[in-house]
C-alpha cells in the first residue's frame, strides 16, 4: 500500500511500512525510511507505483482549465476527491485525485485552500478582479522585458529617459523601469554606468559625475536666493595700513590680508588681517543656516560652489581698495629670533592696497631675491621684512618638532579652457612648491594666528573647534590640544571664514573672548559643554570630507583627461610601495598590476596601455627601472 502526503508544502508519494495511531512510517524508493502524521496523508492507494504517481499526475493537471473547473465546482467548501468523481465520471484513480488536487493548488486565484484537501471556491468579484490582476502581471512582464530587450540591443526605450538618471543613486527598485534596466545589466554584462553611458543617458563620463554629485547634494541647485546686505562695520575705527593679499587668481574670496611695521631695531609688528562674516552670520539667522547647509566651498579645477551667497562674499571680501570690516590679529616679535612680544586682536576697517596672485609674482619672488636687499623685487619693502620673521617663526617649529618640516612636495593647480562640464575643454596642470617663498610665507602667518586665536580662546574659557594631531592622528575637538606636525601647542581653523563652516563659528568665538575677555564665556554665541558645537564638528567633518573625495575625483577625471590630451605613451613614475606608483608628470596615484618588489622611491617608466575616465584610472605597464 502507497500514501500521497503532504510534507512541508510539497506532495509526496511513498511506500506504507508500518502504521500506528497517529502517525505512520514510509520507505522512499531510495530505502529511506521516515516517520509522517497520519493528519498530513491525502489518501492511500495500490496503483501506480508512487515513482510514477507525480510525474503521471502532473502531466493530467497541465490538461485540466481552472476556469472550467470553477464552473463545475460547488460554489461552497468540497472535498478533491468529491470534485474529482464529478469531473470525471467514475470513481477516480489515484492519478486523477492526484493531478486535481495539483490543479486547484496551481490556482490560488479561482480555489482557495481551506485546509488538507479541501478548497472553496473564489466569489464571482473577488475572482474577476484576482484575473484582472494576473492579467496586468502579465502584461507589466511583457513591458519590462520589451524594455530590456531594448537596452541590451542599445537603445534607451523613451519611456525610461525620465527616470534613468535615477537608477545609480535614488532608484525605485519597485518599478518595471528599474527591474527592467537591472536585468539588462545582467544579461549586457556590464556595470550600471557603462550601460547607463552607453545609451546616452549622459554625453560623457564627466557629465555623469558631475550631474549625479549635484542631483544628490543640490537638487534645488547651486546659486542660492538673491540676499539684501547692508554696510556692516562702517561704524569701526579704520586702521591706517597698507595690507596686501595674495591669493590663487580664480580666488573670489579674499579672506586675509598682512600688514607689517618696524616699529623699533630687530622688532617687528604683523597685522594679520581676516574677513569677519560672523559680523553678519549669527547663530541662527538665514544666513547661518545657509552657510550650515553647505559647512565648506566646494572645489572642484575649473569651477567651485560657495558656501555663502554671492552677495555677502562681495560684502566682506578683502577686495582691493574697498573699506572692509577685518577682525585683526597684531603679532610684535623678534626679527631675530621668531619671539612672540605681544599680540593685540582687534575689530576694524581696513582698505587692502592689493590683491596680489601667486601664479602672476611666483616667478620673481624667489628665496634669493628675498634674502638680498639689492635684488629687484616687486613689493619688497612689505615681502623682506614679512619673510624674515615668518623664517625665524618656522625656525622655532622645528626646533619644536625636533625636524624640519617636510614641505617640498609639488602641488598642482587645475586650470581648465572652457567650460568645466565639457571634457573637450583643455586642461592645464599648473606644479606649485610648498616650499616656494609666497606659499611658506602666507602659511606661516595663517599657522601664527590660529595659534594665537586658539590660545585666546582656552586663556578665556570660550570653546572653540580646534584641531589636534598626536600619534600621526588627526581630529576636530573643543579641546585645546597639540598639534605635533604643525609643532604648536593648540590649533584652529579661523582664517578662512568666507569658505569654511568651522572657521565662521570660531570667529564669532573669537570675537566674544576680544571683546569681553573673561566674561566672554558668558557671551560668546556657544557656551562651554553646548551641545550643538560637538554636533557641528561631526557634521562638518562628515560633510568636508565628502566635499573633498568629489574634489579629488574631479581632478583624477582632468589628470587622466591631460594625459589623453598630451597624448603621452610613456611616462615616469615613483614607488610609494609595493605596486602602488606616482606618476612624476601629474599629480596621479595608480596601480601596476604585475609589478616586480622595488623599494620606495624607485624611479620607473611605464607605457600607457588605456584611459578609463569612468574608473578615473590608466592601463599601465613596466618598461624599465631607471
Amino acid at each position: 500500500m502507497h500514501v500521497l502526503y503532504e510534507d512541508a508544502g510539497k506532495l509526496k508519494a511513498e511506500t506504507i511500512f508500518s502504521e500506528a495511531d497517529t502517525s505512520l512510517q514510509v520507505e522512499s524508493a531510495s530505502g529511506k525510511r521516515s516517520k509522517i502524521k497520519r493528519n498530513n496523508v491525502l489518501f492511500t492507494f495500490e496503483q501506480p507505483t508512487p515513482e510514477r504517481l507525480l510525474p503521471e499526475a502532473e502531466a493530467l493537471a497541465g490538461t485540466l482549465e481552472p476556469d472550467f473547473l470553477w464552473e463545475v465546482a460547488p460554489q461552497e467548501e468540497f472535498e478533491a476527491a468529491a470534485l474529482a468523481e464529478d469531473y470525471f465520471g467514475h470513481a477516480p484513480s489515484a492519478i486523477e485525485k492526484t493531478a486535481l488536487i495539483l490543479a486547484l493548488s496551481a490556482a490560488p486565484a479561482y480555489f482557495h485552500r481551506r485546509g488538507r484537501g479541501t478548497y472553496r471556491p473564489a466569489p464571482p468579484d473577488i475572482l474577476k478582479a484576482a484575473l484582472a490582476a494576473i492579467e496586468k502581471k502579465r502584461l507589466q512582464a511583457v513591458q519590462q522585458q520589451e524594455w530590456t530587450d531594448a537596452m541590451v540591443a542599445g537603445r534607451l526605450p523613451d519611456e525610461l529617459k525620465a527616470v534613468a538618471s535615477t537608477f545609480l543613486d535614488t532608484p525605485d527598485k519597485n518599478s518595471l523601469e528599474w527591474k527592467a534596466f537591472d536585468a539588462a545589466v545582467q544579461q549586457a554584462g556590464l556595470s550600471p554606468e557603462k550601460l547607463l553611458l552607453s545609451l546616452g543617458v549622459w554625453p560623457s563620463a564627466l557629465s555623469m559625475m558631475r550631474q549625479r554629485f549635484l542631483a544628490t547634494h543640490f537638487p534645488k541647485g547651486t546659486e542660492w536666493p538673491a540676499v539684501q546686505v547692508a554696510d556692516w562695520g562702517h561704524d569701526l575705527p579704520q586702521a591706517e595700513i597698507e595690507a596686501y593679499s595674495v591669493d590663487d587668481s580664480s580666488t573670489i574670496e579674499i579672506d586675509d590680508a598682512l600688514s607689517v611695521s618696524t616699529p623699533a631695531p630687530d622688532t617687528i609688528r604683523v597685522g594679520i588681517h581676516i574677513a569677519v562674516p560672523a559680523l553678519a552670520i549669527t547663530r541662527g539667522s538665514e544666513f547661518d543656516q545657509m552657510a550650515r547647509s553647505r559647512m565648506s566651498t566646494v572645489y572642484m579645477p575649473g569651477d567651485k560652489i560657495p558656501m555663502l551667497p554671492r552677495e555677502l562674499i562681495a560684502a566682506f571680501s578683502l577686495d582691493e581698495g574697498q573699506w572692509r570690516p577685518a577682525l585683526s590679529l597684531y603679532v610684535t616679535g623678534r626679527l631675530s629670533t621668531g619671539e612672540i612680544l605681544d599680540t593685540e586682536t582687534r575689530l576694524e576697517r581696513i582698505s587692502v592696497t592689493r590683491n596680489l596672485r601667486h601664479d602672476r609674482l611666483s616667478d620673481q619672488i624667489t628665496a634669493d631675491a628675498l634674502a638680498d636687499p639689492q635684488a629687484e623685487l616687486p613689493y619688497g619693502h612689505w615681502l623682506r621684512p614679512l619673510w624674515q620673521f615668518a623664517q625665524q617663526l618656522g625656525s622655532v617649529r622645528d626646533k619644536a618638532r625636533g625636524k624640519p618640516e617636510n614641505n617640498d612636495r609639488v602641488e598642482y593647480s587645475f586650470e581648465l579652457d572652457g567650460p568645466p562640464d565639457d571634457p573637450e575643454s583643455i586642461i592645464q596642470l599648473i606644479p606649485r612648491q610648498r616650499n616656494a617663498p609666497l606659499e611658506r610665507l602666507v602659511a606661516e602667518y595663517m599657522i601664527l594666528t590660529n595659534t594665537q586665536w586658539g590660545a585666546l580662546l582656552s586663556r578665556h574659557g570660550v570653546p572653540g573647534i580646534y584641531r589636534s594631531q598626536q600619534m600621526g592622528r588627526t581630529r576636530m575637538s573643543t579641546q585645546a590640544l597639540p598639534h605635533e606636525s604643525i609643532a604648536v601647542p593648540q590649533y584652529i581653523w579661523s582664517t578662512s571664514p568666507l569658505r569654511r563652516y568651522v572657521d565662521l563659528i570660531n570667529q564669532g568665538q573669537i570675537l566674544a573672548a576680544a571683546e569681553h575677555g573673561v566674561s566672554a564665556r558668558l557671551v560668546a554665541p556657544f557656551k562651554p559643554k553646548d551641545a550643538d558645537l560637538y554636533a557641528l564638528i561631526g557634521a562638518f567633518d562628515s560633510q568636508y570630507t565628502l566635499w573633498g573625495e568629489f574634489q579629488s575625483a574631479m581632478e583624477r577625471y582632468w589628470c587622466v583627461r591631460w594625459l589623453q590630451q598630451q597624448g603621452l605613451k610613456e611616462v615616469q613614475a615613483h614607488v610609494l610601495r609595493d605596486n602602488l606608483v606616482r606618476l612624476a608628470c601629474a599629480p596621479l596615484v595608480t596601480r601596476i598590476n604585475g609589478l616586480p618588489v622595488f623599494d620606495r622611491g624607485q624611479a620607473l617608466i611605464l607605457d600607457i596601455l588605456g584611459y578609463d575616465e569612468l574608473g578615473l584610472d590608466i592601463d599601465c605597464r613596466l618598461r624599465e627601472a631607471v
